[in-house]
């Protein structure tokens, strides 16, 4: 919900040439993240710990696009990995930098188990899959 209102006031930049820095983050299912989860904390508990994987998470990369028939705007983000044998519940996507604000929560609906290598893979960069669409 706090996504909401800061992309009202200006505050992320999801156009190629932005300066603004995104990432995200990997829980374990003792965290408690939902819609009122405003902000990236080191402090949040059940971030993943494990070989491989940094506080903090992976850096990604956002597409802005727009769907001008169906007056469609959509952001989607490149995929994220991490080397290394972990198991994650969820993720936080956030902007780094002035209260590093959340973006969205990803609940995964279950214990996701990687032997080698985690990717998050993000849906496809169109105005019915996209992550993130505003109509």
């Amino acid at each position: 919900n706090s996504f909401k209102q800061q992309l009202f006031e200006g505050d992320f930049d999801f156009s190629a040439t932005t300066a603004q820095t995104f990432k995200i983050a990997l829980y374990t299912n003792d965290a408690t993240l939902d819609q009122t989860t405003t902000a990236y904390s080191v402090a949040t508990a059940g971030q993943v710990s494990a070989s491989g994987y940094t506080a903090g998470g992976e850096l990604i990369v956002p597409s802005l696009a727009i769907d001008t028939t169906n007056g469609i705007a959509y952001i989607d983000f490149t995929n994220a990995s991490w080397s290394g044998a972990f198991t994650a519940r969820g993720a936080l996507i956030y902007k780094v930098g002035g209260g590093d604000p959340a973006i969205c929560v990803l609940d995964f609906g279950s214990d996701k188990t990687s032997t080698t290598t985690f990717v998050v893979e993000f849906p496809p960069n169109t105005s019915t899959g996209a992550l993130i669409r505003l109509a």
